[in-house]
């Protein structure tokens, strides 16, 4: 025994204490146990042991899923029966003759001891497994003796003390604990933390249904703790950046992680630890007592506490996620240990009865052995496994039935009235109606049919799938295709230096000294690392089909000028480095010609800085993802989508926009006529495309070509500058001559070079003055000029005499420009043009600016006047050197004149009358970036408002896209796509400070247009889930009941009753039944879209409000429809339009009906340049044009 003994002690001997230890010691090292000074804590706590090594209590309950205790039904902290307790005295350790009281407690478990009997944590557990013996020394004294230390205590008298030890003795094991065998502890995790309050940490350690608090790791290896904490009752609570409470009824532990990492880390764990202490197990033990449900269905883990309740499956948790994903109309996921009040009898027999081999029958009886889950594969393994199991059907097997719809429900009605469950489930997953017609007038439903022949399980299933959307092959999933790996003839092999895997991004400088020498092979599909070229074990290595992503680093980002990082799907990093460029080029090349497929092939010829996959959405299909190919070359984004065919580019320095919605990890990139969203599946690679795509989006450098550019090629700051002088600045005095104030220009400039497309001017927030300079100082100090290595050329021209030399030359010098510079010049030149126009206003005339943009644009110091020369001559000739249509040009000063005299004449007339109305409308969705600002005259109707703000995007409208304009109402979640004939201006007026106009593509138009081609009459009638808006003591009440409707071309009605069907459907027959409510058509307002806060049982609904036409009492009612699929819904909507259209619903010639909207006189706008660019709310913009008088254009007839 006491060889086995010593393989639980270190191989360093410990001092051992000259007197029996307690736990009311200092929590010190045990280096220190000899100090003089001895201090006393009332707290059951001390100080941290800072002990290395990590090994595995042998002494933490022996606990797994298998034997799991069983569910709790108090609140309270149980334990084991309590053996015997009563007060005893414990000697302390550092050697004091005084005993402390102590309350004890003994159980087949621990001894433990408290300060008080009230007490619910001890100041120390001993676990009756490291005690070796008890021993009575002295007069009512007696020893406890485990491995590694004695206790002492003395009890009130003699008999006392041998109760004690009597007790104790028949606790201890009558036979030796083999050290060398360790039972399988299933703990959640370990480590030390921070307890506020106390100088060092604890070594604390989740288990189970329980937290145990040790010294340090040497007492947690030889199981003697602290205490330990029961979690079915605690709750755990994030607290600060690296803090957190777990609360129970009786004391709060305040922890701290060392990292916020950890901290996320420890809280899971204590909460998953508190999900196992409420845990029932009683239905997960009846679910695993058929064999089958023992294993995972899809991936075969043991002993799965997940099931679908509809589909009759139990899975594990890691498919349980992707189940979840599928949404509710095809998986219903449920816990087994959870929910219990799902689990009725019925539904645990019908588990019983399927079983996961007898389900897999039917769903996986077709899965190809590649294509099959194991234990481990990744979350995109399963997630594209699960839905063609689940949502497609791609592995089951078809009944001899399928496609024969009549058959099926035929077969149905017959086999619910056996008890064979099996052939009900294949029946119905492929494709027999749940609620189809029987025939038989007394049981109208395979659900009656099985309730009338005492069929439970037959009746359990068929409830369960009554809303179920089933399999359906050609339904659009995003499924990931099986990307074509490299064939094993690419091979490469060499060294290089490797640093530790890690699960976050680098973020910094990684020295020589952390990188290792490694022997690395490419071989097969595989890339392997071994210690060295002799090796034949591989250290670790990474499958081509795990990585996600290549990034190469800049030279010298690390200890070794050339590395590159390789992402996988796990989430971790791994970095390689060499300092041969030719040795990286050719690592490179390889791996991404390995895990990259051919489909896609086309981007390795790319100089690539990242490549890899990445998940993408478009506008077109926010709904669905799909798989891309990304490669990231300079400022260019190349991508290969999943349904295209060659290769697209992104240049992003020339984006409208590019943004992080970080609450879902999804990057924006916005271009004109298209917005990409790209999702972050893994976050550890996405957080490396972000930080790449945002550093190539931004300005590179100090040229001109490096700066954030539009779609003209024009630098962002010089257009928005530009345009903010013209709009605000050319009536003020000493334009680009006065001086703005340097802090201003300095920190506008900042804000410009750090992310000019993020800079929106504004009038009242920026001064024409500040932003006149930021222009000059942008050309001042941009490398090269803007005239590049031609400057001297540009300057020497001034030497000839003859003026049309002159010109020759400048448009010879003007031709030789790269083309930023082109475009850059030709903008600025245009609006110095358009200054020197109204120089009677602002008194700078030609020569002026000349004097003062000379200097600038040519770095000059001012005293050679050949700069100014040059400007002077380019501003006077713009029209020659730069080939301008001077209709063109007549048309842009007429628009500036414009502005100016609307912009003098609104003040003065403030309070004379009202007339039309500004009005903000928002393209494609509602952001500060899409706002326009129109004015609606009383005749404008919703189609022409939709032509104003896309002529004002100059957005192209082809045969087939179907603009409209919506209202929307945030609050309701609701929107109305509006008439193309319905006026704006009462819709304006009547929206509240939750609405807003929305100008939008209306994506199920042309399916409503097929559907209503379709109809002969316009009507529809059917069930449909109904809910009226009712109040009770301010709290809105009521559910969802079905019911059934018919709409005609005057009136909806609804009926309880449903029995007389055909009836319902004859219109000669409708007199005779009564309906239980009826409202006119022409009073009803349709908007789609229900508030997800009434929990409608489906996401398509349509929210009806109801005003009637009474004047003396109006009367209003709101509620809500909810239908089984999107076509149904698209099909009520679309009868509801055509009905209150007069059959109108869309213009037969839509491109036509612009031209007129066009032909209608411009008193809105002149080009394409608005009235008045206002922001704020609605009422700061009433209040702006208060002074419109009915026809406020009259002061400007002689424009």
């Amino acid at each position: 025994m006491a060889s086995k003994m010593s393989l639980m002690v270190p191989k360093a001997p410990k001092p051992r204490y000259s007197s029996l230890c307690s736990d009311d010691e200092l929590l010190d090292d045990d280096t220190s146990c000899d100090e003089s000074e001895s201090l006393q804590r009332s707290s059951w706590i001390g100080d941290l042991a800072s002990i290395s090594g990590s090994m595995t209590s042998i002494y933490l309950p022996i606990t797994s899923q298998d034997n799991a205790p069983p569910p709790r039904e108090d609140s309270a902290p149980t334990s084991v029966p309590v053996i015997k307790m009563g007060w005893l005295y414990k000697n302390p350790p550092q050697g004091s003759l005084i005993y402390q009281h102590r309350w004890v407690k003994l159980d087949a478990e621990y001894l433990r001891y408290f300060d008080t009997e009230k007490d619910v944590y001890s100041k120390r557990i001993i676990p009756t497994l490291s005690i070796t013996g008890v021993v009575n020394v002295g007069e009512q004294k007696f020893e406890v003796v485990t491995h590694n230390r004695t206790f002492l205590f003395r009890a009130e008298n003699d008999s006392e003390r041998s109760e004690w030890v009597t007790v104790l003795k028949s606790c201890v094991r009558t036979t030796s604990l083999d050290v060398t065998f360790n039972p399988c502890v299933s703990y959640e995790m370990r480590g030390y933390l921070e307890l506020r309050g106390l100088r060092s940490k604890l070594y604390t350690v989740v288990c189970a249904d329980k937290v145990f608090l040790y010294k340090n790791m040497e007492e947690y290896r030889l199981g003697i703790g602290i205490t330990s904490i029961d979690m079915n009752v605690g709750n755990v609570k994030e607290v600060d950046r690296r803090a957190f409470d777990l609360t129970t009824p009786y004391r709060i532990f305040n922890f701290v992680a060392d990292t916020d990492q950890l901290k996320d880390q420890w809280v899971e764990a204590m909460r998953n630890s508190i999900a196992e202490a409420l845990s029932n197990y009683e239905v997960a033990e009846r679910i695993w007592a058929e064999p089958s449900n023992q294993m995972c269905a899809d991936c075969s883990a043991a002993k799965p506490e997940w099931a679908a309740i509809n589909l009759a499956v139990v899975f594990c948790k890691r498919c349980a996620g992707e189940h979840r994903g599928l949404g509710p109309s095809v998986s219903k996921v449920r816990s087994l240990k959870m929910d219990k009040k799902v689990w009725t009898e019925d539904l645990i027999q019908l588990f019983l009865t399927v079983g996961n081999e007898r389900a897999n029958q039917f769903w996986a009886a077709n899965v190809p052995p590649s294509e099959a889950l194991t234990l481990n594969s990744s979350s995109e393994e399963r997630r594209r496994f699960i839905t063609a199991k689940y949502r497609e059907g791609k592995y089951r097997r078809y009944h001899p039935l399928f496609g024969n719809q009549r058959e099926l429900n035929n077969a149905l009605c017959i086999n619910v009235q056996s008890s064979d469950v099996c052939e009900t489930l294949a029946l119905v997953f492929c494709g027999a109606d749940v609620s189809c017609d029987t025939g038989d007038p007394e049981l109208t439903s395979p659900i009656a049919l099985a309730q009338h022949h005492g069929q439970n399980l037959q009746l359990e299933f068929l409830t369960q799938n009554r809303n179920t959307e089933l399999p359906r092959s050609e339904v659009k999933v995003a499924i990931d295709r099986v990307h074509y790996m490299a064939p094993p003839s690419v091979t490469h092999n060499g060294f290089l230096f490797k640093t530790a895997s890690m699960a976050r991004p680098i973020t910094e400088k990684k020295g020589k000294e952390e990188f290792s020498r490694r022997w690395c092979v490419l071989n097969d599909g595989n890339f392997s690392y071994y210690e060295s070229d002799k090796n034949a074990t591989p250290n670790g290595g990474l499958k081509m089909k795990e990585i996600v992503c290549l990034a190469v680093s800049p030279p010298e980002t690390h200890g070794y000028d050339h590395t590159f990082e390789l992402y996988s799907d796990a989430e971790r990093l791994y970095l390689f480095g060499t300092d041969n460029p030719e040795t990286m080029r050719e690592w490179v090349k390889s791996i991404a010609k390995s895990f990259i497929p051919a489909a896609a092939e086309d981007l390795l010829l790319k100089d690539f800085e990242r490549i890899g996959r990445l998940r993408y959405k478009d506008r077109l299909n926010r709904e669905m993802s799909r798989l891309g190919w990304f490669c990231l070359v300079g400022s260019s984004l190349h991508i290969r989508l999943e349904e295209h065919t060659a290769d697209e580019t992104i240049d992003l320095q020339k984006l409208l926009e590019l943004s992080i919605q970080p609450e879902n990890e999804v990057l924006v990139l916005v271009e004109r006529g298209r917005t990409l969203y790209i999702e972050g599946e893994r976050k550890l690679d996405f957080q490396g495309w972000a930080a790449a795509i945002q550093r190539a989006a931004g300005s590179s450098g100090d040229t001109l070509s490096q700066q954030q550019l539009t779609e003209a090629d024009i630098p962002v700051i010089v257009e928005r500058c530009i345009h903010f002088t013209t709009q605000y600045g050319l009536t003020s005095e000493g334009i680009y001559r006065k001086s703005g104030v340097n802090s201003k220009i300095a920190a506008l400039l900042e804000e410009f070079r750090r992310d000019a497309r993020c800079v929106w001017l504004k009038e009242g927030e920026h001064q024409v003055d500040d932003v006149s300079n930021v222009l000059k100082r942008f050309f001042r100090d941009i490398e090269e000029g803007l005239f590049g290595q031609q400057a001297h050329s540009w300057l020497s021209a001034t030497v000839f005499s003859d003026e049309s030399s002159r010109i020759c030359q400048y448009r010879l010098l003007f031709s030789n420009l790269p083309r930023v510079n082109q475009a850059t010049l030709r903008a600025l030149v245009n609006h110095l043009y358009c200054v020197q126009r109204f120089a009677d206003l602002n008194q700078m005339n030609l020569h002026n600016l000349a004097i003062v943009f000379g200097p600038s644009l040519f770095q000059a110091d001012g005293k050679d006047n050949s700069a100014g020369r040059v400007i002077e001559d380019l501003i006077q000739h713009y029209v020659t050197i730069f080939d301008v249509n001077e209709q063109q040009l007549k048309k842009q000063l007429d628009e500036i004149t414009y502005i100016i005299k609307l912009r003098d004449n609104l003040a003065p007339k403030a309070g004379t009358g009202s007339g039309d109305f500004i009005c903000t409308v928002y393209l494609e969705e509602k952001k500060e970036t899409a706002e326009q600002h129109v004015k609606i005259p009383a005749t404008m109707t919703a189609a022409e408002l939709t032509f104003e703000i896309l002529d004002r995007r100059k957005i192209s409208v082809k045969e087939k896209d179907y603009w409209c304009c919506f209202e929307v109402n945030e609050k309701e979640e609701m929107e109305r796509p509006l008439h193309y004939q319905e006026k704006v201006l009462p819709i304006f007026h009547s929206l509240g400070t939750d609405s807003y106009l929305l100008v939008k593509k209306h994506f199920s138009m042309e399916a409503m247009l097929v559907y209503l081609a379709s109809k002969v009459e316009v009507s529809k009638h059917g069930m449909m889930k109904f809910r009226e808006e009712r109040s009770l003591l301010g709290l809105s009440t009521g559910s969802f009941n079905d019911r059934y409707f018919i709409l005609n071309s005057t009136s909806l009605r609804l009926y309880k009753e449903v029995r007389n069907l055909h009836k319902l459907q004859s219109p000669e027959l409708q007199c005779s039944n009564r309906p239980e409510r009826e409202w006119p058509v022409k009073c009803l307002k349709v908007y789609q879209g229900i508030k997800k806060k009434l929990r409608p049982p489906t996401c398509w609904g349509l929210t009806v409000i109801y005003e009637s036409e009474k004047q003396e009492k109006q009367e209003r009612q709101q509620w809500y429809l909810c239908c089984d699929t999107q076509n149904e819904m698209r099909e009520w909507f679309a009868t509801f339009m055509s009905i209150q259209c007069g059959g109108r619903v869309w213009p037969a010639e839509w491109l036509k009906s612009r031209a007129v909207t066009h032909s209608a006189p411009q008193d809105a706008r002149l080009g394409n340049v608005s009235l008045i660019p206002l922001r704020g709310s609605e009422n700061e913009m009433r209040k702006s044009v208060a002074a419109f008088t009915a026809d406020p254009l009259a002061l400007f007839r002689d424009v």
